[in-house]
């Protein structure tokens, strides 16, 4: 039990110590960031999706299932807003780098709605399309 209650301080821990020190991101700075990246994100120590930054503000989305979502993210009020050919309602997130990596918080929310940065690549997102039926 004791190491059980050791492993669940490490990762709220981990996850909460993004917000230190942080640097929130302006639309070139984000773009400069990311622009031809693929970023997996966390959310609350376990894997959430990823995301490949294109030129042009174009992206890709993933929950990691294989199927992709293509789109566009543009700045509006101090936020990175993305729409996606599925669902042109917009999400807009604050970004932000921390000690670990991009920080991503839902409508500059707080931690309850927090991605961040596990890893990024030069490789593009594995993107095997959508489940077809018999």
């Amino acid at each position: 039990m004791k190491h059980l209650s050791f492993l669940v301080v490490l990762l709220c821990t981990l996850a909460g110590s993004v917000t230190a020190a942080e640097t929130r991101l302006s639309a070139a700075e984000f773009d400069a960031y990311t622009r031809g990246k693929t970023f997996y994100y966390g959310s609350m120590g376990r894997p959430y999706g990823g995301e490949e930054y294109l030129d042009d503000r174009r992206v890709r989305w993933s929950f990691l299932d294989g199927e992709c979502k293509d789109g566009r993210w543009y700045e509006q009020a101090d936020e990175i807003c993305f729409v996606y050919d599925d669902n042109p309602d917009p999400q807009c997130w604050s970004f932000a780098i921390g000690g670990r990596g991009l920080i991503a918080r839902f409508g500059g929310d707080s931690a309850q709605s927090e991605l961040y940065e596990v890893e990024q690549s030069a490789e593009p997102l594995l993107c095997t399309g959508p489940k077809v039926g018999v």
